[in-house]
């Protein structure tokens, strides 16, 4: 079943590169008592995603954090060591939390998984972007069609908060 505005976010453990290693981080660390823009792509490096989905949230940061968020995060089906690379060659490391979901628990526990095998991708998320309030969904916008980014886009969810 596919989560919905006033569900709590489902209990999952992120893996995050750091400058430390690969460090777990829990949905208790990242959403109790915060206020937190997440979003959701079908993979790092790929087109949309790279070029689109995420650049408008980097340009919509300090925007975004101006309306009280505390913390911005991309979620992905990608390894951790991905998700870094990710963040350093988008220039987002530092801002933007990169969680690596690279079994696709949490995005199977949000009913949020798509098949995308019919391009060689396997399980992956769809791209949808949240607004979570100490970990109930305050808002949730999900794409109808995984190669755009207008739905579930940075200066979309800016009018929400």
């Amino acid at each position: 079943m596919t989560i919905k505005v006033g569900d709590k976010i489902p209990a999952a453990t992120f893996k995050v590169k750091t400058s430390d290693g690969i460090k777990d981080m829990t949905s208790d660390e990242l959403f109790n008592g915060k206020k937190v823009v997440l979003f959701a792509v079908p993979g790092a490096f790929t087109p949309t995603c790279s070029l689109n989905h995420l650049p408008g949230y980097l340009e919509n940061y300090d925007a975004i954090i101006a309306k009280g968020v505390d913390t911005v995060a991309v979620v992905a089906v990608n390894d951790p060591f991905v998700m870094g690379a990710w963040a350093l060659s988008t220039g987002g490391e530092g801002k933007i939390v990169y969680l690596s979901d690279g079994n696709a628990t949490f995005t199977k526990a949000m009913g949020l998984d798509g098949d995308m095998s019919g391009g060689g991708m396997g399980t992956r998320s769809k791209r949808y972007s949240a607004i979570v309030d100490d970990g109930v969904v305050k808002a949730l916008n999900i794409e109808e069609k995984p190669g755009q980014a207008v739905t579930s886009g940075a200066a979309a969810l800016l009018t929400q908060l």
